[in-house]
């Protein structure tokens, strides 16, 4: 039994792989645009939503995953309306650069986010490593980082990031065949898990705001105006966040209907052990896209926010004094918080940077006389302000 699913999962990777080299996909431009958001949307969160999900909401983790990609979606909606009407008026202007130092102080959150998860998945590695043992790898990687980005900058790392995220799509794509064989089985048992929600609702909405940079990275599209038009840039953020959500709606509801809550604390590096219950294989693979995925999105980050620095500060504040910048306030997150406090304060950035984008559309939608969108990007920016108060950590 064992043996046929690890031949599933080996045959659904490699044809992923082959699937996304294939040259008509991958030199497809609407591909290519949609690479960028979708590997940020399914990143490093992917890999903690889960179990997070599933030992607060129960049954319900489906439909709070449905709330998550449905509340992103309509925050790229107001992004994408933002970038199909170029014109500003001066409070929108001052609006853009408010929302613009908003995203560079997400983006340096976020990889202390990524950094940290790369350190705990890491220390997993090592017989006994502990959480302490993870923070020093990611304090590792931090100087390894400044390191780089203040002698050579990131155009060799950056070239790492295609190949890590066809790497991650396609074990992706074996752990969620070896997920369907493994509740196939269950199901047929009559052994699924149908576990209560262990949170009260005002709290599970609170946790739910705490996870928003879980699905958080559409927004890229709207920074690749130097190579595609905006046309593009639009359809490639909504055909990111459709593969997306349709990727972490059959995640979570055959992880949670496979597997009882966890008992105490949530584990950031529990997936591991329980897809190895699965099938052996799947931890190592794990692993592999963990720390790649991990290793690259911190790298774009980082390499984002010390050009979005410079160009808010008319370059009185180089690139290189950005990386520094955010190396030793990612150190000070670090070993300050953990990682879901993390998680959530990368949540409450985000949320304002969307919040700010919302009322910058709403304006717009106002100006342009449609009073009906208007009201929902206004909507939308007062929910990004309780996301950002509200937002609470996973426990």
């Amino acid at each position: 039994m064992l043996n046929v699913v690890v031949i599933v999962v080996i045959v659904v990777c490699l044809g992923a792989a082959g699937l996304l080299m294939m040259p008509r996909l991958a030199g497809a431009p609407l591909w290519r645009a949609s690479i960028t958001p979708l590997a940020s949307i399914i990143g490093s969160g992917f890999l903690v939503l889960g179990p997070a999900l599933n030992a607060s909401y129960g049954v319900l983790a489906p439909l709070v995953m449905a709330g998550l990609c449905a509340v992103a979606y309509a925050f790229g909606g107001a992004i994408r309306f933002n970038m199909a009407h170029a014109d500003r008026q001066a409070h929108s202007r001052r609006l853009e650069t408010v929302s613009a130092w908003l995203l560079a102080f997400a983006y340096i959150v976020s990889v202390a986010y990524y950094l940290n998860l790369l350190g705990a998945f890491s220390a997993t590695l090592v017989p006994q490593g502990g959480a302490y043992l993870g923070k020093v790898i990611t304090t590792a990687v931090y100087l390894a980082i400044a390191a780089i980005g203040w002698t050579k900058g990131f155009a060799a790392l950056e070239r790492m990031e295609q190949v890590s995220v066809g790497i991650k799509l396609s074990v992706i794509a074996g752990m969620l065949a070896a997920l369907m064989w493994y509740f196939g089985g269950l199901s047929t048992e009559g052994q699924l898990h149908l576990a209560a929600p262990q949170t009260s609702p005002l709290h599970g909405v609170m946790l739910a705001f705490g996870l928003l940079v879980t699905v958080q990275g559409f927004e890229t599209s709207r920074y690749l105006g130097d190579e595609y038009g905006v046309g593009t840039r639009i359809r490639s953020m909504k055909l990111a966040q459709w593969i997306s959500t349709v990727i972490y709606l059959l995640y979570i509801t055959l992880f949670c209907y496979s597997f009882a809550p966890q008992d105490g604390p949530v584990d950031e590096t529990a997936i591991i052990a329980m897809m190895g219950v699965v099938t052996p294989v799947l931890p190592a693979l794990l692993m592999v896209a963990a720390l790649s995925a991990q290793f690259s999105a911190a790298v774009a980050d980082t390499n984002g926010s010390g050009g979005l620095l410079s160009e808010l500060t008319k370059s009185r504040l180089p690139p290189r004094a950005g990386y520094l910048l955010l190396v030793g306030f990612g150190l000070m997150l670090t070993w300050a918080f953990s990682v879901f406090e993390i998680i959530s304060y990368a949540s409450r950035a985000f949320a304002l940077y969307y919040g700010c984008q919302a009322i910058i559309a709403a304006g717009q939608a106002r100006k342009n006389g449609a009073g009906g969108k208007a009201l929902l990007f206004a909507a939308l920016g007062v929910l990004g302000g309780l996301v950002a108060v509200f937002g609470a950590a996973v426990e």
